[in-house]
């Protein structure tokens, strides 16, 4: 007597004519799917909310104009004020200095300590905590801390200037030092994740590369050119973007080290410039025009980038 087996769920959930998946099985679906959309409608209204709707509200601002709580259509008007501004060009000047600067100084260190990091064997995870550490402390806390090295009087740096008997400075109140001051401190401050990042990718580079290089002779200049730098061409492109866009949007630091603008305003940015507009001139359709004018040229760059690396490869 052959020997009878019980049916299985999937014969069970379609129907005999058909073949079709039977209503438990599509309840199931209905209710698989309805969960996942749900987590997905939720990212995306939190997108909507806090991302996506003040950009939209941003683009219409920058063609009105309130005053007292009465709104008009100026049309190009704000762009016309803030083309004729002479702190138009001035922000945009020091912007790209900046930006400038902190790929000098910003991009080449947390690569190079990553490097350091990744030839320790031992005590790894403490040194990953420590170079970590800038990054989770308050960026307040971090931007008065080094507003004390800079202290012209009594600060570190200056200390240090002197213990090898070189005259000080005066970091925050020079149009010379003030920007490059600033790098310094944002460099201090947001190079923990880039660390890390970096330090990932080099733990995925196979052991083999570097085995062969040595046997070819080369030393430790010539495996980072020709082993380290060829493995993480893509992390490295990737992350020169991000900090492009993360540098020309610099607020925090200058707003705190030097109250925005510094010396004959040589730290003045054009996202403080935006600030200014909307909350020391209360020119909010300004203030948005400049906002858009930004957007339009990281639009841009960002574009021309990926073209251009997309043609490299």
């Amino acid at each position: 007597m052959a020997a009878v087996t019980a049916p299985s769920r999937k014969a069970e959930d379609r129907s005999p004519q058909t073949g079709s998946p039977g209503r438990a099985g599509m309840r199931r679906k209905v209710r698989d799917n309805l969960t996942g959309h749900g987590f997905l409608i939720g990212a995306v209204l939190c997108f909507a909310v806090f991302s996506w709707y003040p950009m939209v509200r941003e683009f219409i601002m920058a063609f009105q104009h309130t005053r007292r709580g009465k709104t008009t259509w100026v049309g190009f008007d704000n762009l016309v004020q803030i083309w004729h501004d002479p702190a138009f060009w001035q922000a945009w000047r020091n912007t790209v200095y900046f930006t400038v600067l902190a790929l000098i100084i910003g991009f080449a260190v947390p690569f190079f300590v990553a490097i350091l990091l990744n030839e320790f064997r031992h005590a790894q995870g403490y040194l990953r905590i420590l170079v970590y550490l800038p990054v989770m402390l308050p960026p307040v806390a971090s931007v008065l801390l080094f507003k004390y090295f800079y202290n012209p009087s009594f600060g570190l740096f200056n200390a240090i200037l002197h213990f090898f008997h070189l005259p000080g400075l005066s970091w925050l109140n020079s149009p010379t030092t003030a920007m490059p001051a600033v790098v310094i401190a944002a460099t201090w401050m947001n190079m923990g994740g880039a660390v890390l990042i970096y330090l990932a990718a080099l733990q995925g580079i196979p052991g083999e590369l570097y085995e062969a290089a040595e046997l070819d002779g080369a030393g430790i200049w010539k495996r980072i050119r020709h082993v380290t730098i060829p493995q993480t061409r893509l992390i490295l492109s990737l992350m020169l973007l991000l900090q492009i866009i993360a540098t020309m949007q610099v607020f925090t630091e200058p707003y705190l080290l030097t109250g925005g603008d510094g010396p004959q305003g040589s730290t003045l940015t054009v996202v403080y410039l935006i600030y200014n507009y909307a909350f020391n001139f209360n020119n909010y359709g300004s203030a948005a025009a400049l906002g858009v004018v930004m957007l339009l040229v990281l639009i841009g760059f960002s574009g021309l980038y990926v073209r251009l690396n997309r043609e490299a490869e």
